[in-house]
């Protein structure tokens, strides 16, 4: 359907003018106790934190657009808070105290970017006990009399708290802790006087009372707290007239001397009121006491003497003296009463004084002899000391004046006059060797005078020796030295003794005491000289230091004693020694030979021994160790074949004539001859019997003992295991068949120990000893007899020649004997040490030797 263009045009108008109509935003109102909304009714504690999020404005917009809020102060006032325009959160910036703005006014405004909408809130702050209790019109000075009845108020103090409720509500109470005069009325601050006690202002002028005002409580940012105020008040204490008047200075004592002229004043005596607040006048007076010789002035309290003291009957005057109080009205109060002593004093006009038994003396002498007993009285000693004056004047003190300790005065104190006596307080100081006079000084000094007059005596003893030292060496021990060939009697040294003792109690007579002078010496009684007795003869080497005692003794016997050491000195007076005058060695390729000598000398250099080759041939084969007689082959020479051109006889033995020589002064030498063998390792390194045969070449005959030792031992065993079989089947009572067992022989030979000759062997020089048995191997149980023992054999035949035998006679014990034969050579090769001359002239020696021995021998 088609409209008509005016209604077409009337409905765009509506339509343009609703579409530019736009409705304001607004706040939402949530009420009371909302913190979301539009701030009606907020309120907010004075405690809250700043930067605290207290608060969100909330509203919204008709058409939906979005709304942003805004917060503002009068420019009078402090901005709170601060807001987010987008989400209307509100926040505290600045703090709250209620007692300062319990309320704030602000304007709170929502917009949607075409209409603004503002109301103006108020904030209510509400109160935290946050303020402390404060006194006020301080400071608290209060003045109280001193008899203030017990229980009376005293003061009030107030305190104010800003705080609302139970935090603004003041109490009030001491803080003393201990029991004081006072009490504190909590509620209203009343400060009283504690029933039953009372002021004094004698014994305390002030007080000082402390007052502690304490709130009631409440919270404070989530918390219970409390808060309270001190304050002191200050009780000072009022005088009234409660005193007695008080003497100051007492005991009063007043001296009058004799010499005081009359009108003179002797002391004053001063009184006060005890209530010195507001102290009355005071009067003096005399009571008793002063038989008219004293006056005393009733305002100053001046005492003064009316007569001459000369006069005066009395030495001592009691007085009493009154203080009375006259009050402001001029009518008397309270009174008191103090003694006054005064003494008539005599003049100090004489000094101490000393007599003997004819008058004033002021000089004493006395011999005496040295160390009397312990508190013996010098009773040659007539001393008698006085002082004229009376009273005080006349006492002193008495001192010797002098060596200390020695001896001591009685009495020490004098009043007047005494007799004056010295005693001996330490004897072993009185010593005539330490002093031959003794001189003090006596002294006698006033003690309480201000003269302090004094005299002297002189005391000298003269003191007579005795016999109280021993005498004394001047050293505990003495050392000498001489030499052992000193003749007899020669000096040797001098002890001193010395006795400080005078007269013929300081002669010392020496001896010798005890043991150990060995009869060598002897000591000179008179003068200490110690020498050697005429017949002695000293040896160094047989006893080297003598050490004996020496007594050095007075006349009554008493003595001391010193040691004495006796060093004998070393002479050069034997030669070295060697062991045997001639020496044989062997001497082993690269290794020593030895030789030693000693020299009985005691002491170094005389016992030192130096040795030396004085001869050999030739002479540059051997060296010698000057200082260990170790003789050495020399460098260039290292085996046997290098010998054998140089040895005089080509058999590697050498003679040599060595000297041993002391380092003494003079010197003294010896000579002996050695005579070396020279070898090698490998002649050592052959086998045992090689080693026996070179031990024993000097002595063939120990050979032939050690061989017929152990024949005989086989021998011995064979008899006793015979005889126990032949006894152990008799027991038995068997009888068993005669056996026996015979083993055939290489070769028809006697029953004997053929023991071969030693024969040289060039192919091998350590052949030995070669020992051959043919022992019948027999069983002869039960038989009737023995083998014949055999004969003596005779004197070996010469070489080629059969050794001869008889046959013994049957039933005979059986022994074993033997003869030498040689040994066939053995055809062999060369060994290495073939043609070794040192083994060959020991087994040419040794077989020498037992035919001498074997010729004129027929057994072992």
């Amino acid at each position: 359907m088609r409209l008509d263009p005016q209604v077409a045009l009337a409905l765009g108008l509506l339509r343009l003018c609703l579409a530019q109509v736009n409705f304001a935003p607004h706040f939402f109102d949530n009420g009371v106790g909302s913190t979301n909304g539009n701030m009606a009714l907020f309120s907010l504690p004075e405690d809250t934190p700043v930067g605290s999020h207290v608060y969100t404005l909330n509203g919204t917009d008709p058409e939906g657009h979005p709304v942003s809020y805004h917060i503002s102060f009068d420019p009078s006032s402090r901005s709170v808070f601060s807001i987010d325009p987008n989400f209307g959160n509100i926040t505290l910036v600045e703090e709250l105290d209620r007692e300062r703005e319990d309320e704030i006014e602000a304007i709170i405004s929502i917009s949607d970017s075409l209409n603004l909408v503002a109301e103006k809130v108020v904030i209510l702050v509400t109160d935290a006990n946050d303020e402390a209790p404060s006194f006020i019109q301080e400071p608290y000075i209060v003045q109280v009399p001193e008899d203030t009845p017990p229980g009376s108020s005293i003061f009030k103090v107030h305190a104010l708290d800003k705080d609302t409720g139970s935090g603004g509500s003041v109490t009030y109470f001491l803080q003393n802790t201990q029991p004081t005069k006072f009490t504190m009325d909590r509620h209203n601050g009343v400060l009283r006087l504690r029933s039953g006690t009372t002021l004094d202002y004698e014994k305390a002028r002030a007080h000082f009372v402390t007052v502690v005002a304490k709130d009631g409580g409440g919270r404070l940012r989530g918390a219970d707290v409390v808060f309270s105020a001190t304050t002191t008040v200050t009780v000072n204490v009022e005088d009234v007239q409660d005193m007695a008047p008080l003497f100051v200075g007492t005991p009063y004592y007043g001296y009058v001397y004799e010499d005081t002229i009359p009108g003179s004043e002797v002391l004053t005596v001063v009184a006060m009121d005890g209530d010195r607040g507001k102290p009355n006048h005071i009067l003096y007076s005399l009571m008793s006491g002063s038989d008219g010789a004293f006056e005393i002035n009733e305002t100053s309290g001046a005492i003064f003497i009316t007569q001459n003291p000369a006069q005066l009957q009395r030495e001592v005057y009691e007085l009493h003296v009154q203080v009375t109080e006259v009050s402001s009205a001029g009518s008397p109060a309270a009174q008191a009463m103090a003694p006054v002593t005064i003494r008539i004093v005599d003049l100090n006009n004489h000094p101490p004084t000393f007599y003997g038994e004819s008058g004033p003396q002021n000089r004493f002498e006395l011999s005496m002899y040295e160390h009397p007993p312990q508190g013996e009285i010098l009773r040659g000693l007539k001393i008698t000391v006085n002082d004229s004056d009376q009273g005080a004047n006349a006492k002193f003190n008495l001192q010797l004046v002098g060596p200390g300790g020695i001896f001591r005065v009685v009495p020490q104190t004098v009043l007047n006059e005494a007799q004056v006596t010295i005693i001996v307080e330490n004897s072993a100081a009185i010593d005539f060797e330490k002093f031959k006079v003794l001189t003090f000084k006596l002294l006698a000094m006033e003690v309480n005078t201000p003269e302090k007059f004094s005299s002297t005596a002189d005391v000298v003893i003269q003191l007579l020796d005795t016999n109280d030292n021993v005498p004394k060496f001047t050293s505990h021990y003495y050392i000498a030295r001489i030499p052992e060939n000193a003749p007899g009697g020669s000096n040797v040294l001098a002890v001193t003794a010395v006795d400080p003792d005078t007269g013929p109690w300081g002669k010392v007579k020496y001896s010798i005491y005890g043991s150990g002078a060995d009869l060598s010496f002897l000591i000179h009684p008179s003068t200490g000289i110690v020498y050697t007795q005429p017949w002695a003869s000293l040896d160094a080497e047989a006893t080297a230091r003598y050490n004996f005692y020496v007594k050095a003794e007075d006349m009554e016997g008493r003595h001391s004693l010193a040691e004495v050491f006796v060093i004998l000195l070393d002479v050069n007076d034997h030669y070295p020694q060697f062991a045997k005058s001639i020496q044989e060695k062997t001497m082993v390729l690269g290794t020593p030979v030895k030789i030693e000598a000693t020299d009985q000398d005691a002491e170094e250099p005389n016992n030192l021994v130096d040795y030396s080759i004085t001869r050999a041939e030739p002479a540059n084969v051997f060296h010698i160790n000057a200082h260990t007689g170790e003789i050495w082959l020399k460098n260039s020479i290292h085996s046997l074949e290098a010998l054998h051109n140089i040895t005089p006889n080509g058999d590697y033995t050498w003679s040599l004539e060595v000297q041993a020589k002391d380092r003494g002064s003079p010197s003294f030498s010896t000579t002996a001859l050695l005579k070396i063998d020279i070898t090698d390792t490998e002649m050592l390194s052959q086998s045992p019997m090689d080693a026996f045969l070179m031990q024993t070449k000097h002595n063939p005959m120990k050979a032939v003992g050690v061989l017929a030792g152990i024949m005989t031992g086989i021998v011995a065993i064979t008899v006793l295991v015979s005889t126990a079989t032949f006894w152990h089947h008799r027991k038995s009572n068997k009888v068993l068949p005669v056996r026996r067992v015979l083993r055939k022989r290489p070769s028809p030979a006697p029953r004997t120990v053929r023991i071969e000759w030693l024969k040289f062997n060039r192919t091998k020089p350590a052949a030995k000893f070669v020992l051959q048995e043919d022992f019948p191997i027999e069983n002869c149980n039960n038989s009737l007899g023995s083998p014949p023992p055999p004969r003596v054999p005779a004197p070996p035949p010469p070489p080629g020649m059969a050794p001869s035998t008889v046959a013994a006679p049957w039933g005979a014990v059986p022994t074993v004997s033997g003869s030498l034969t040689p040994r066939q050579p053995q055809r062999s090769p060369k060994p290495k040490a073939l043609g070794n001359p040192t083994q060959s002239a020991l087994v040419s020696e040794l077989r020498q030797k037992f035919e001498n021995n074997v010729a004129s021998k027929a057994y072992f």
